[in-house]
C-alpha cells in the first residue's frame, strides 16, 4: 500500500480545507515545492497533489506551483483539479506529472476518460468524491444523482490506473476515514482505490491496510501530516507492511 501525501494549492499556497468549503482554508506552507521535499525526505514514494482553484475554475490555475513541485523531487506527483480536457491532460503528462486525476471529466465526459486511458496506459486515475454516496463535482460545489458505485463501474474495462474515493464529509475532519464505504467500493472494482478523507492517526491507517485484500492500494493524508499527528515516515511504513 502507498501513502501519498497532500499537497492541495490555492493562491500558490499549501492549504487544507475543511469538507471542501474554499471559505474553510487553513494555510500550511507557502512554498509547495518545499513541502514536497519535505515529503520526499521524510521517505514517501508519492505525492498528491491537487489544484483546488483549478477545480473550481474548470481550468489550472496553480501551474507555477505545480511546475515548481515537478522540479524539486524526483518521485512521482498525481495531479488533480481542472483538468478537464484531452490538451490538459496530454500536457501535464508531458510536463513531468506521473498520474492525473481526472474528476468533474469523468462524470461528464466518459469517453474522454477512456480515450485518455488508451493513449496514455497507467497513468489516469479517476477521482470520485462523494457526499452522502452520491458524486459531487466541480470542486465539490455541485452534487450529482449516480452514486459513486456507479460511476466507477463505468470505467472498469477502460485501463484507470486507480479509483481515488474521496468521502467529503470527512474530508479534512479528522474523525477517521469512511471505512465501510472505501471497502465496499473496492470489492465491488477490480480497478485499485485509493482512500481519501478524515485519517487522523496511525490506527486510521493501520484500519486502511486491512483493505488491502479488499482492493485498496493506499491512502491519501492531508491534515493529520500537516498538524503533526501523524508522521510521514512512520506513515509510509505501516502502509508499506498492508498484505
Amino acid at each position: 500500500m502507498i501513502l501519498y501525501p497532500a499537497i492541495d494549492l490555492k493562491g500558490g499556497q499549501c492549504v487544507r480545507l475543511l469538507r471542501g468549503e474554499m471559505d474553510a482554508a487553513t494555510v500550511y506552507n507557502d512554498d509547495p515545492a518545499a513541502q514536497a521535499r519535505a515529503f520526499r525526505d521524510a521517505g514517501c514514494a508519492w505525492v498528491h497533489v491537487v489544484d483546488l482553484d483549478g477545480a473550481f475554475a474548470g481550468r489550472p490555475v496553480n501551474g507555477d506551483a505545480v511546475r515548481a513541485i515537478l522540479g524539486a523531487v524526483d518521485v512521482p506527483v498525481q495531479l488533480g483539479g481542472g483538468i478537464r480536457d484531452r490538451a490538459g491532460i496530454d500536457r501535464w503528462l508531458e510536463a513531468g506529472v506521473a498520474r492525473v486525476v481526472l474528476g468533474t471529466v469523468a462524470l461528464r465526459d466518459p469517453d474522454l476518460v477512456i480515450a485518455a486511458c488508451r493513449a496514455h496506459p497507467g497513468r489516469i486515475a479517476v477521482g470520485i468524491d462523494a457526499r452522502g454516496g452520491k458524486v459531487a463535482v466541480e470542486g465539490w460545489a455541485e452534487t450529482a444523482e449516480i452514486t459513486a458505485t456507479d460511476l466507477a463501474l463505468k470505467f472498469e474495462d477502460a485501463g484507470v490506473a486507480a479509483i481515488v474515493f474521496t468521502d467529503i464529509d470527512r474530508d479534512g475532519a479528522l474523525q477517521g476515514p469512511n471505512l465501510d464505504a472505501t471497502g465496499a467500493l473496492a470489492r465491488r472494482l477490480s480497478t485499485p482505490v485509493i482512500a481519501s478523507g478524515g485519517v487522523s492517526s496511525l490506527d486510521d491507517l493501520k484500519a486502511i491496510a486491512t483493505l488491502a485484500g479488499d482492493g485498496v492500494a493506499g491512502a491519501i493524508v492531508g491534515r493529520a501530516l500537516y498538524d503533526g499527528r501523524v508522521d510521514p515516515a512512520e506513515a509510509a511504513r505501516v502502509l508499506a507492511e498492508a498484505a
